[in-house]
C-alpha cells in the first residue's frame, strides 16, 4: 500500500469558513500541540457526548490520539466561553481492512455541535469539510462510528460494519466448547492495556473493516482513562509454551454476594486465536456468583451459542457500528479481492459528485478491473448503497428487494455473491 497522506498538512477548507463566517462563526485549524487551546478544545467535545467535566489528568488523555490527527474547532466569539468551541470535529488517515488487503480511509471523529447552536448549519458545513478534505488528500474512502444513525446518510456514508451485544443467562447454559490446553490469569491493567494493544494490531487482518487502534483507546476500555473504574479487571490466556494469546476487561455489577446473581459485562475481548477467545468466554460464563454475562461490540457472527449446550439462553442484540463512504469507485473496488467472478457495468449516483459515474466492472481470479463507461448500466445504485454492501456485510440482494438497487437480477445476483466474506465485516472499537 502507498505511504498514506497526513492530513495534517491540509490547509483549511475555505468554503467552510466563508460558509460560517456569513453565521458570524470562525472556522479554525488548531495546532496540537497548543496546550490551552487543546485543554478547551477537549472540554468541548466532552460536552458535545453529554460527558461531565474533564480533570488535568483527562485532557492530557485526550491529548495522546489528537497529536497525530488533524483538529478543528468553530468558535463563537460572542459566546461568554469565547475560548472553548462550540463544533469540533478531528480526522487521520489509517489503513482500514478489506478482504485481502488494506485500503487508506479519511477517519473522521468527534464531531460535536454545542446545543446552543444546533439547526444553524454547523455539523453540515463540518462534514463537507471532511469530505472535501478527504478528496484532496486522495483518500479512496472515509469512514466513522455513529453516536445518532440518522446524520450521516445525508452525507454518502453508509452502515457497513454491525456489531452485536451478547446476553447469557448462565444458569441455564453448560459448556459444550473445547478445553483449552492453556491457562487464563490475571493480569495488571496497565499491563493489560498494552497486550490488547499488541493483540489488536496482530489480528487486524482477520477483521474487516479494522483499522489501528491507540495506547488511550485500550487505557479507556480497562477504566484508565476518564470514568475511572477500579472494579474493573483483566485477564489473559496464556497457551501450554506460556504465549500470551488473548485477554479481557470486565466488570462484576450487582451485589453477587447477596443473591448470586452479579452481572459480567465483558469491556473488552480480544485473541490471535480461537482456543484462547473461547478460553476467555468460558472464563467469565462459568465465574462464580454470576448470572448473567453481557458483552458490547462483538461480532455479529460470534461462535459462542455453538459453545453451550443451550443457543436459547445466547441472544444478540445486533446494531450499526462502522459507516463507510466511497470517494473514489475504481479505486475502492480494486483495493479488495472477490468471492466469485462477476461482469457489469455498474451507474452510481452521489449527489455530492465524488462517486458519481458508470463503470464497466470485471472480477476475475479474485480481483477488479474498473474503467469509465459510457454503456447502459446492468445495475443501479447510490453510493450509500454501494457503501453498505462494499465490504460484505450487506446483501446486494436485500437492498434491491428493498428497492434500493435496481438492476438486471442476475447481474445483481452475480456481484453479490463476488462482495461476499466468509465473516461478517467486524470493527472492534470506537473512532
Amino acid at each position: 500500500m502507498a505511504e498514506l497522506p497526513d492530513a495534517r498538512t491540509l490547509p483549511l477548507d475555505e468554503t467552510t469558513r466563508a460558509a460560517l463566517a456569513e453565521r458570524g462563526l470562525e472556522y479554525r485549524l488548531i495546532e496540537n500541540d497548543r496546550a490551552a487551546v487543546m485543554e478547551e478544545w477537549s472540554h468541548a467535545v466532552h460536552r458535545g457526548f453529554a460527558g461531565g467535566a474533564l480533570s488535568a489528568a483527562d485532557v492530557a488523555e485526550w491529548r495522546e490520539p489528537m497529536a497525530w490527527r488533524r483538529v478543528t474547532g468553530v468558535y463563537d466569539t460572542s459566546a461568554p466561553q469565547a475560548d472553548r468551541p462550540i463544533a469540533t470535529a478531528s480526522s487521520w488517515v489509517a489503513p482500514m481492512t478489506v478482504p485481502g488487503g488494506t485500503m487508506p480511509s479519511w477517519c473522521v471523529s468527534t464531531i460535536t455541535v454545542a446545543g446552543t447552536h444546533r439547526r444553524r448549519g454547523v455539523a453540515r458545513a463540518l462534514l463537507e469539510a471532511e469530505l472535501r478534505d478527504a478528496h484532496a488528500a486522495g483518500a479512496p474512502a472515509a469512514g466513522l462510528t455513529a453516536s445518532e444513525a440518522t446524520i450521516y446518510g445525508r452525507y454518502g456514508f453508509a452502515p457497513a460494519t454491525q456489531i452485536a451485544t451478547w446476553r447469557v443467562d448462565t444458569r441455564r447454559v453448560r459448556w459444550t466448547g473445547p478445553d483449552a490446553p492453556g491457562r487464563v490469569q490475571y493480569l495488571d491493567r496497565e499491563d493489560a492495556a498494552v497486550l490488547m494493544g499488541e493483540l489488536h494490531e496482530r489480528t487486524l487482518g482477520d477483521r474487516v473493516g479494522e483499522i489501528p487502534g491507540w495506547p488511550r483507546r485500550w487505557r479507556g476500555r480497562l477504566s484508565l482513562a476518564e470514568e475511572k473504574n477500579d472494579a474493573v479487571r483483566a485477564v489473559r490466556y496464556v497457551d501450554a509454551d506460556g504465549v500470551a494469546r488473548g485477554v479481557m476487561a470486565y466488570r462484576i455489577d450487582g451485589d453477587p454476594e447477596i443473591d448470586g446473581a452479579g452481572i459480567l459485562t465483558i469491556r473488552y475481548l480480544i485473541a490471535d486465536d480461537e482456543t484462547a477467545l473461547a478460553a476467555l468466554w468460558r472464563f467469565a460464563l462459568e465465574h462464580d456468583l454470576v448470572s448473567e454475562v453481557v458483552a458490547p461490540m462483538r461480532r455479529v457472527d460470534e461462535a459462542l451459542p455453538w459453545l453451550v449446550d443451550d443457543s436459547r439462553a445466547v441472544v444478540p442484540k445486533i446494531k450499526d457500528h462502522g459507516w463507510l463512504r466511497i470517494l473514489d469507485v475504481p479505486a475502492v473496488l480494486a483495493a479488495r479481492r472477490y468471492a466469485a467472478d462477476a461482469s457489469a457495468v455498474i451507474r452510481v449516483t452521489d449527489r455530492l459528485g465524488y462517486a458519481d459515474g458508470t463503470w464497466r466492472v470485471e472480477i476475475a481470479d479474485g480481483r477488479a478491473e474498473v474503467t469509465a463507461s459510457d454503456e447502459k448500466a446492468d445495475i443501479e445504485l447510490g453510493v450509500v448503497e454501494l457503501s453498505a454492501a462494499y465490504l460484505g456485510g450487506f446483501s446486494l440482494s436485500v437492498l434491491a428487494a428493498a428497492a434500493r438497487v435496481q438492476g438486471h437480477p442476475d447481474a445483481v445476483a452475480a456481484l453479490d455473491l463476488a462482495l461476499r466474506t466468509p465473516r461478517a465485516p467486524y470493527l472492534s472499537i470506537v473512532y
